[in-house]
């Protein structure tokens, strides 16, 4: 498919668009479902249609926001990346893990790689496929769905055993929270493939991920904890392994405004991810939950 035209990606939508990428992106309420559905309410139509084409301006243009978007995780978390990073040169040395930086970083590999391997080969087609209104408003409230059922199965009686066996905290509403370096690479891997899903349009990585943790244990705390890890080099990689085509022909006369656009996003990004991390010291995935299923549920009768 041939690219679209650029000429119609005004400053504002840079600044509208990036500021929703920034939010979207570890609200769990799905970054790439909103890119579809917020342009589609604006009458932004070209930016509709160049989210679900084999390429296009604007795939182009959200490159640079994910990559804004990945820095800003990684300002925000620098100081557990710099021990992750030299806990995984520590354990590659001794040929073994010890120390929970070194097993947090073993995690975040083993976790990473599934959902590396389902995008690089399924992405393009599931994008081109459901990136569009009426199947990101039906997958949005989906993803209403999953953060409910997420709630619900972290206060199974199963789950708190989990969480009791291991080491293990209490939330200031009593529940008990597994310590988050208590989990294995296998359990790592489980949380990390739940990413997977985020790959439909209107599936949230963040939101899946939490739900993924909550499930072993965690309390809301560590499981977005866990998930703004995990999404870190999933945005940066997705970004940087695009960056092709901002430089290529599909960039053409969008580059100053993914500039705009990514300051607009890191600048979402950073306070989203501030705001979360006090936010799930004492609240759930409910009131996120409520707004899909509302959404999702406005925007699918709206269509039919």
């Amino acid at each position: 498919m041939p690219a679209l035209a650029a000429s119609t990606l005004s400053y504002f939508q840079a600044i509208v668009i990036g500021l929703l990428q920034g939010v979207t992106e570890l609200f769990p309420i799905s970054s790439l479902g909103h890119s579809v559905l917020v342009p589609e309410l604006l009458g932004w139509d070209s930016l509709v249609k160049g989210q679900s084409a084999s390429e296009s301006f604007y795939l182009a243009f959200l490159v640079g926001l994910h990559v804004a978007t990945a820095l800003a995780l990684l300002l925000f978390f620098r100081s557990d990346w710099k021990r992750v990073i030299l806990g995984f040169f520590s354990s590659v040395r001794k040929r073994r893990i010890e120390t929970s930086a070194e097993r947090m970083a073993w995690l975040l590999i083993v976790g990473t790689i599934p959902v590396g391997i389902v995008g690089l080969v399924f992405e393009h087609s599931l994008r081109t496929i459901f990136a569009k209104p009426i199947a990101a408003s039906i997958f949005l409230f989906i993803n209403g769905l999953i953060l409910l059922l997420g709630e619900r199965l972290r206060r199974r009686s199963e789950v708190r055993v989990l969480a009791a066996e291991h080491a293990h905290h209490d939330d200031p509403d009593g529940y008990v929270g597994r310590d988050l370096e208590t989990l294995s690479l296998r359990e790592g891997l489980v949380i990390g493939s739940a990413q997977c899903l985020a790959l439909f349009a209107g599936i949230s990585r963040s939101g899946v991920t939490m739900v993924a943790g909550l499930t072993r244990g965690l309390d809301h705390e560590d499981a977005a904890h866990l998930s703004f890890l995990f999404a870190t080099p999933i945005i940066l990689a997705a970004g940087v392994y695009k960056l092709p085509d901002l430089a290529g022909h599909n960039g053409d006369g969008v580059r100053g405004q993914v500039i705009v656009g990514s300051i607009a996003a890191f600048i979402a990004a950073y306070a989203s991810v501030r705001f979360l991390t006090r936010f799930f010291k004492t609240r759930t995935l409910t009131p996120f939950a409520i707004y899909c299923l509302v959404v999702g549920a406005l925007m699918t009768i709206g269509q039919l």
